[in-house]
């Protein structure tokens, strides 16, 4: 379940909290906005890795959600509909920036070749010893997944960091979990080829 800024899962107002900012009440937006503010800057952080880009993309994101909020019919949660806002402005800001490299990768893969449970990105508690590494290590990986595409990159964030399912991810990013395993495969042999080295030795 998802918590709020506060660390409890978010309570059972929240429909009516909806309801008063599909009547105009901007106040309303205003708690919405502070339950899930710090969820939706990780998401544009973790994808653009500069603090005022994100804490600026952050404040669109809340902007649109506010302006398109009539079109919000509870299909899916509150945090998915606001989650895809972020990730579809995300994978704009993205394009518009140009941060990506190299081709696009093939997404015809079937969902049964990939391993449902493979990681993308290298894991491991560090010993003491490994710990002046890991800024470096930090730099590498923040390079290689600068190094894909803003689709194959959202997918990896929002799987490896914000630990959502494949059915979360899909609904997030508008495409099927198939196309999601897809993107998880290439983005996953994209990043142990820049990364092999890490890999190696952990």
């Amino acid at each position: 379940m998802r918590q709020d800024d506060t660390g409890q899962p978010g309570s059972s107002d929240e429909a009516g909290l909806i309801a008063r900012c599909q009547e105009g009440e901007l106040s309303a937006f205003n708690e919405l906005t502070v339950r899930y503010r710090s969820q939706v800057f990780a998401i544009t952080y973790n994808a653009l890795r500069n603090e005022q880009d994100a804490w600026d993309l952050s404040q669109e994101v809340f902007i649109k959600a506010w302006r398109n909020i009539g079109k919000f019919r509870g299909q899916a949660s509150f945090f998915t509909w606001l989650y895809r806002i972020a990730a579809n402005m995300t994978i704009d800001w993205l394009r518009r920036k140009r941060i990506e490299a190299g081709l696009e990768f093939d997404e015809t893969t079937s969902p049964g070749e990939i391993a449902p449970g493979a990681a993308t990105l290298p894991h491991s508690e560090p010993l003491p010893h490994q710990r002046l590494q890991d800024g470096e290590i930090r730099a590498r990986i923040d390079a290689a997944m600068e190094k894909l595409s803003p689709e194959h990159r959202l997918v990896v964030m929002l799987r490896e960091i914000d630990g959502l399912s494949y059915e979360e991810i899909a609904e997030a990013a508008c495409c099927s979990v198939g196309t999601v395993m897809s993107r998880l495969f290439y983005a996953r042999k994209k990043l142990q080829a820049l990364l092999k080295d890490v890999y190696d030795a952990i």
